[in-house]
């Protein structure tokens, strides 16, 4: 199966998914939103949230979608990625996103640095390295993993196009 033919999954916003490789997983329209990536590159395996809040401790809905939050997507991807075969010893995070849209002066209304300072102490809590981000900023982001080799993508009309 060469990449062209593998297959592409989507994730939406308040989203997650894995996949081993070959395949590519890809989420667009992260502001304030962080997309959150794990990749076990023994096993290929390659999963990413789409992360709108820093904590399920503010959510209002009885049923919370965990894929919104970042203390309780960041533990179901890994559930997700290890009924694929991942081991959370051989994981590595990378992120983008974060950004600052608005100019405000509360603090509880600076979601993009609270949402990348959330995903880091759930990825502490799990030992798990944060190799790579391109976080803050003011500007949006589109992002996809390859899951052959674990790069990131990342595209920003600002920036044109990293690699992570």
């Amino acid at each position: 199966m060469t990449l062209s033919s593998a297959p592409i999954i989507k994730v939406g916003m308040a989203d997650l998914n894995a996949i081993k490789s070959p395949g590519l997983l890809k989420t667009s329209g992260l502001g304030s939103c962080v997309g959150l990536i794990l990749y076990d590159p023994i096993q290929r395996i390659a999963g990413m949230a789409h992360i709108m809040l820093p904590s399920s401790d503010i959510a209002r809905e009885q049923t919370i979608n965990e894929a919104k939050y970042a203390d309780t997507a960041i533990p179901a991807l890994i559930e997700r990625m290890t009924k694929l075969g991942a081991k959370v010893s051989s994981l590595q995070a990378k992120m983008a996103g974060g950004a600052q849209m608005f100019v405000l002066n509360h603090d509880t209304m600076r979601i993009g640095p609270r949402n990348v300072e959330s995903c880091k102490e759930m990825l502490q809590k799990y030992r798990i390295p944060l190799i790579a981000e391109d976080t803050g900023g003011n500007y949006g982001r589109s992002i996809e993993i390859d899951s052959s080799n674990g790069v990131l993508r990342i595209r920003s009309v600002q920036n044109g196009v990293k690699l992570l």
